[in-house]
């Protein structure tokens, strides 16, 4: 088990720490928009929207997709991801009204992690609190996986706030 921390300095940008280090940061483009970049150590991954509708989002590395997401109908994000070709599927929901978390499975319903959103309310800004399970720190690309919750947290969010206007 491992606690991590992602805190926003502004809107438009996040950092991910571990025990005061820094794992890596998510940067958006602009408010309205779902283009981010993710940032880990000397790793640059572009993440953004395809198709039509921008339903899907996808995050890069150059031309090369590592993982796609898209909100199904019920408000769950399914997240498949492509790391050494090898195809793997998670489920990204919203749990609980009160006890406001997101929360990150496998396949066969594992908890793999708990993101607990604070609202920073003298800047507005989103920080999270990441508990991961000793499961999820053996993925050998769980920064990216990881830093792309967080996005998917966002995303999540701003979707929900759409549909309330």
């Amino acid at each position: 088990m491992a606690e991590y921390y992602a805190k926003s300095q502004n809107s438009l940008s996040f950092e991910v720490t571990k025990e005061g280090r820094l794992i890596g940061k998510l940067s958006y483009k602009s408010w309205f928009k779902f283009n981010a970049i993710i940032e880990i150590g000397d790793s640059e991954f572009q993440v953004e929207p395809k198709g039509f509708w921008g339903t899907t989002i996808e995050l890069k590395d150059h031309e090369r997709v590592l993982l796609k997401f898209r909100m199904n109908w019920n408000g769950e994000i399914v997240i498949q991801t492509y790391f050494n070709e090898v195809k793997n599927g998670y489920l990204f929901k919203h749990r609980g009204i009160f006890k406001d978390s997101f929360v990150l499975t496998d396949q066969e319903g594992t908890e793999l992690l708990v993101m607990k959103p604070h609202l920073k309310w003298t800047s507005m800004n989103y920080e999270y609190q990441i508990i991961t399970t000793d499961a999820f720190e053996t993925f050998p690309d769980k920064e990216i996986v990881l830093i792309n919750t967080l996005h998917c947290a966002n995303y999540y969010m701003s979707m929900m706030m759409a549909g309330t206007m």
